[in-house]
């Protein structure tokens, strides 16, 4: 209770000297809301996480927690959601029109508001519009405005920059410390949008001697979050002088990104002009709309643009509206009416995971990061990209009065970074939401994060909040750990054509397979030798247990197959544990990412080959196989590797002349090196 702390939130010389002149004591309601943090979410994760392995039965480490899970379950059931979801069609009607003014010809686009749900009634609205009189009926014009977002917090920024700047929120965190570490911003952990009174004052006098008095309005934000703690400021620049920094290409990107966000908070609302013009059509009673808007003063649009993620919005062009008067006949150039389709919720990228776990108050600025690459590292969830595919749509156009229907085509699903749940993923999700809903409830972590709050505020007591959750807690896992069966996802395909033997998918050890036969346990095999073996064969990357078919999960047991020769030696594509390889020659060869062991063609498998050896080639300077010995170029020089362990090449010994008694003689006399670090490893006497 004696001990100072000293509070910064930025690494300057001024900040840490105010610091230390201003000391406070600890706040141990904040230090008992740290320790209920840590105890609630190993209590989870030490209890929950042996079970899956018990459970799953799987050769890779499980883990299951509080946060973390919820994450898996928030991307297994948007996958879900995307399954199920059937696309409606309906046509969109749009118009060009030319319009002649004194200084040159222009042109109009319009749209019908509404969409038509029938092809029928889409093609009887073109031809009812041949031939007729458009005239504009109203002009709207209305003044507008746009204001600019909030400085950045942790969340914030992790989504912006993902969208603008492509950084994955790992990176982005990463280069957010390095920036603060250097002194260059205030602390990256951060719900808050609040600047201090001298950020604000510093902002205002760089913006009016930049761009002047009339670009400048100070602005105090308040958060939107109902959960956010406010501890810090929101991520600023320490100098709001500084629009350049001396630091790495990356680095230099996320500031720039900082410093313009920053800046254009306290930048005057973007003043516009919107324009709408509706236009009558004598031979029907629905109206078009034309929409323009015009920028008449840019404000903090001079500095930062904004991004919006939206998959399923609509491109809507608008721009310069024509001079036009009420009352003016327009000349149709064009009409169409073309077939769209309504689009289920996009998938998931890391910055939009982020935004969803926020809106639900789960997790902490400082757990975004952790989680996402958690749930990646162990296999649950996938960040990848999904090729399109061709779709047909129809269009109908109103050219030269006539009308002409058109089957046209277009690349869709098209997906780049987004979050994929795996096999593992959706049985680990479906096996804790059934065993364990509170824990997965949205709510339940939500309120959790509620109660850390209420600790911190000295509100309850950190202990009994513990306990209300633990015994209830325990007393369930128990019930599972003796009652419930494994899970294998096990789904049947159908029957083998040739043999009748049951044919199904499930996961394995070594991950999601198809099975031939009947399985059994290992008791019934060992007292039944002359049992009829089942087949097994692992599923394809590009495959999973929900949508396989029974044809696809048959030609897995073409693997492995040759393919042809190269050099007199045979080429066998095939599946092993570590992915699709190439087996050539007795040496194993992975097939890059895309490319299918069933697919893969003679000459794309000659030139896997051809590029390994080349580059294995000048990896390798010499070796011994008898001995388990090479000799390698490795990323800080030549280096011995005999086994697992990895020696040094002392100084003035030419790597390439070395012997294999002059090799012996250096793992002799000198100790292997740690390779995460590059040292020499201590060894226990």
């Amino acid at each position: 209770e004696t001990a100072k702390r000293i509070v910064f939130h930025e690494i300057t010389k001024n900040a840490i000297l105010k610091a230390v002149e201003n000391p406070r004591s600890l706040n141990l309601d904040l230090v008992n809301a740290q320790q209920a943090r840590r105890v609630l979410d190993r209590i989870v994760g030490f209890e929950l996480s042996p079970l899956l392995w018990r459970k799953m039965n799987l050769s890779q480490s499980l883990s299951a927690g509080r946060v973390q899970s919820v994450a898996v379950r928030l991307i297994a059931e948007r996958e879900q959601e995307i399954i199920n979801f059937v696309p409606e069609s309906s046509f969109k009607v749009s118009a060009i029109f030319s319009v002649d003014t004194k200084e040159k010809k222009s042109s109009l686009k319009a749209e019908l508001p509404e969409r038509i749900s029938i092809e029928g009634d889409a093609n009887t609205f073109l031809q009812q519009c041949n031939g007729a009189i458009y005239t504009v009926k109203d002009i709207s014009v209305k003044p507008g405005k746009r204001t600019p977002s909030a400085p950045f917090t942790t969340s914030t920024l992790q989504q912006e920059a993902s969208i603008k700047i492509g950084f994955s929120v790992s990176k982005t965190m990463l280069m957010a410390q390095k920036l603060y570490e250097e002194g260059h911003i205030t602390y990256m952990r951060t719900d808050s949008v609040n600047l201090s009174e001298e950020a604000i004052a510093n902002a205002q006098s760089e913006i009016e001697k930049n761009y002047g008095a009339n670009y400048s309005q100070p602005r105090r934000f308040k958060t939107k979050s109902s959960g956010a703690q406010e501890a810090h400021e929101a991520i600023r620049p320490t100098f709001m002088e500084n629009e350049e920094i001396s630091a790495g290409y990356d680095e230099q990107r996320l500031y720039k990104l900082i410093w313009r966000r920053t800046m254009a908070s306290q930048m005057s609302d973007a003043v516009l002009e919107k324009t709408t013009v509706t236009i009558d059509i004598s031979t029907r009673k629905e109206t078009l709309l034309a929409k323009g808007e015009v920028i008449k003063f840019d404000g903090f649009l001079k500095l930062y643009t904004e991004t919006v993620e939206d998959e399923n919005a609509d491109d809507e062009e608008s721009g310069i509206i024509p001079p036009l008067e009420p009352g003016q006949d327009l000349v149709l150039a064009s009409m169409s009416a073309t077939q769209r389709f309504s689009k289920a919720s996009a998938r998931f990228t890391e910055a939009s995971l982020v935004k969803k776990l926020e809106e639900l108050g789960i997790g902490r600025p400082s757990t975004y990061a952790p989680t996402i690459s958690t749930i990646q590292k162990r296999g649950y969830v996938e960040k990848k990209d999904k090729d399109g595919i061709d779709r047909k749509y129809v269009q109908f156009v109103l050219h030269d009065k006539k009308v002409e229907k058109q089957i046209l085509s277009e690349i869709t699903g098209a997906e780049k970074s987004k979050l994929f749940p795996t096999d593992l993923g959706i049985l680990v999700n479906e096996f804790l939401t059934k065993n364990f809903p509170k824990i997965l409830d949205y709510n339940f972590t939500a309120n959790v994060e509620g109660q850390f709050d209420e600790i911190a505020e000295g509100k309850i007591v950190w202990p009994k909040m513990i306990d209300d959750f633990y015994k209830p807690f325990h007393e369930n896992l128990l019930d599972i750990q003796k009652n419930a069966v494994k899970v294998t996802g096990e789904r049947i395909l159908g029957t083998h054509p040739e043999t009748g033997d049951p044919v199904k998918v499930m996961m394995g050890r070594y991950g999601p397979m198809v099975v031939v036969g009947e399985t059994l346990d290992p008791k019934e095999a060992k007292n039944n030798p002359d049992a009829k073996k089942p087949k097994f064969a692992g599923l394809l990357k590009s495959q999973n247990l929900q949508s396989i078919t029974l044809e696809e999960a048959l030609s897995l047991f073409q693997l492995p197959k040759i393919i042809g020769k190269y050099n007199d030696i045979d080429m066998v594509a095939g599946v092993g544990r570590f992915g699709p390889y190439i087996r050539y020659n007795s040496k194993f060869y992975s097939l890059p990412k895309g490319m299918e062991p069933l697919s893969v063609t003679v000459d794309e498998a000659i030139e896997i080959i051809n590029a390994k050896d080349h580059k294995d080639a000048n990896v390798k300077i010499n070796e011994w196989p008898e001995q388990e010995i090479q000799v390698l170029n490795g990323r800080y020089g030549p280096y011995i590797k005999k086994g697992k362990d990895n020696f040094k090449i002392p100084k003035g010994r030419e790597a390439k002349e070395l012997s294999l008694d002059d090799v012996l003689e250096i793992i002799n006399s000198t100790q292997p090196t740690d390779k995460s670090k590059g040292r020499s490893k201590r060894v226990k006497k």
